[in-house]
């Protein structure tokens, strides 16, 4: 399985049969122009902008449409199952900004939990109906979602094999929506990472489980 970041909450996630992409988003609103790339699976959080962008995403050559994935359930395609649990944007139930889904994607053994712009650390009775996770993909920035520190709570809680940060401040992004988002780097140095190096992809095979949980930032 290969994961590639392209910016704020998106990840395309190769697996052998397929490719999913999280969360595309609008580019005027982020900052970033988002990548040309092709989708099988598409999941999308919350109808926020720069999270729910799917017509950006070309037909992939088969010509048969996406499955898009915008509320919870369990689906399946291609070889991928995706389980969708409902959860909050905020720490008010969702008075303030809504709901958000949090998405468990399972191929090739693996299991992938995308956090969305989970705004609250969720009670272990939750969690434990999510089951194991290998890769975690969790906002870190605040604002908006879980900050930091509450992003490194949920990871002690999680205990998956790797942590992908994502839904940060980074200087691409648009300063006037996102600027108030902490860097990647108050995250990651709560685990002794004070610069962490940047990786273009992750390649992860299931056999090749960490035997100590790994930190990964990915490039934009």
């Amino acid at each position: 399985m290969e994961i590639k970041y392209l910016g704020h909450a998106s990840f395309l996630i190769k697996t052998k049969t397929a490719k999913v992409v999280t969360d595309p988003y609008d580019s005027e609103m982020v900052g970033m122009k988002f990548p040309k790339t092709e989708a099988d699976i598409i999941t999308i959080s919350h109808h926020h902008h720069d999270h729910d962008q799917s017509d950006l995403i070309p037909l992939p050559p088969t010509g048969a449409p996406a499955l898009i994935i915008d509320m919870p359930g369990e689906f399946e395609k291609m070889g991928v199952r995706i389980f969708g649990f409902k959860s909050f944007h905020d720490d008010k139930k969702g008075e303030e900004r809504g709901e958000n889904i949090l998405y468990k994607i399972e191929a090739e053994g693996i299991s992938i939990l995308h956090c969305g712009d989970l705004g609250y650390v969720p009670e272990d009775s939750f969690l434990d109906a999510i089951g194991d996770v290998d890769i975690l993909l969790v906002p870190t920035g605040g604002f908006y979602t879980i900050d930091s520190s509450q992003a490194a709570e949920l990871v002690k809680k999680i205990e998956p094999s790797i942590v992908i940060p994502m839904h940060f401040n980074q200087p691409k992004l648009n300063q006037k929506n996102f600027g108030q988002l902490e860097k990647v780097e108050e995250f990651t140095k709560k685990f002794g990472l004070e610069k962490p190096v940047l990786l273009p992809k992750l390649v992860y095979k299931k056999e090749e489980g960490e035997e100590e949980m790994k930190v990964v930032v990915l490039e934009i």
